[in-house]
């Protein structure tokens, strides 16, 4: 291993040129897919966001008994689906809507608002069949006068949510496709500079593993050196979108690392077949 090791640095050593190609078709593949991926994860995270304001309002009786509403509300926040239930008095109902609805202070002076149970559902059960089924049980509610929850709000919300995940696996698979490709063209390039030195090899009775080893040694360097400049460059994009744009969020950790492996992976794959190929040529 510390022969083929050797042998990968005499590599960078002998075609600078070539290797700081190769790094760079790299680390811009993926800067470009990395881009997408940021661009797909905001835009998660803020279709997140307005799915957390997803709830079920039920409007209630005039004088129904603090002992019903407690108990509804207990059974309530026993279904699964449920994340929080919250009791609004006609007074904090009416206070809110003139602190939402300023200019229309006036029309509420009356104080005819209704008190509500306002039911906020777990992530994961806020699609239109789920957040209907549970509107529909608090309906069951004898003191409860009418359930709202934005239909066809939510309708809409789910739509855009499924066209932005379609969108992003084919695109981001598009991406990918592109960069492994462009990525193992420079590495062959990179191969058949050295063309002559792995028929001497072959000739002097080298292994076809012995060959391959410093190439995917050399690869996986590139690979790795690619990603993290991929990542960088990526950072850097975030910042500016940051400060000048809108606030966005990064790559977790696990992401960040998935990259540098993703890049470390199509550095040896690429040589892999380049060397594979130009192996097979010589035979």
């Amino acid at each position: 291993m510390s022969l083929a090791l050797r042998e990968a640095m005499i590599g960078f050593r002998r075609a600078p040129m070539l290797s700081v190609l190769s790094i760079t078709t790299i680390a811009f593949s993926l800067f470009a897919f990395g881009l997408f991926s940021l661009v797909a994860i905001n835009l998660r995270s803020a279709l997140q966001q307005v799915e957390s304001r997803v709830e079920i309002r039920g409007f209630l009786e005039e004088g129904v008994s603090a002992e019903a509403v407690a108990d509804a509300m207990q059974v309530i926040g026993s279904y699964p689906e449920v994340a929080r239930v919250e009791y609004v008095s006609p007074e904090q109902a009416l206070e809110r809507a003139r602190e939402e609805l300023k200019e229309f202070r006036d029309v509420f002076e009356a104080g005819f608002l209704p008190g509500s149970l306002d039911i906020r559902l777990r992530e994961g059960s806020r699609d239109p069949v789920k957040v209907a089924e549970v509107a529909q049980r608090i309906r069951g509610f004898n003191f409860v006068n009418d359930v709202r929850f934005g239909a066809e709000w939510i309708q809409k919300l789910y739509t855009i949510r499924n066209i932005a995940t379609a969108a992003g696996i084919i695109l981001g698979l598009a991406f990918a496709a592109v960069a492994v490709i462009i990525i193992s063209a420079t590495i062959r390039m990179a191969v058949m500079a050295r063309a002559r030195e792995i028929s001497i090899m072959r000739l002097v009775g080298a292994t076809d593993g012995f060959i391959r080893r410093p190439f995917l040694i050399e690869g996986f360097i590139k690979g790795v050196l690619g990603g993290g400049l991929a990542l960088l460059l990526t950072w850097i994009a975030s910042l500016v979108i940051s400060k000048y744009f809108i606030q966005t969020e990064f790559f977790a950790p696990s992401l960040a690392m998935l990259g540098l492996l993703g890049g470390a992976v199509i550095g040896v794959a690429g040589s892999a077949l380049s060397v594979g190929r130009q192996i097979r040529q010589v035979s």
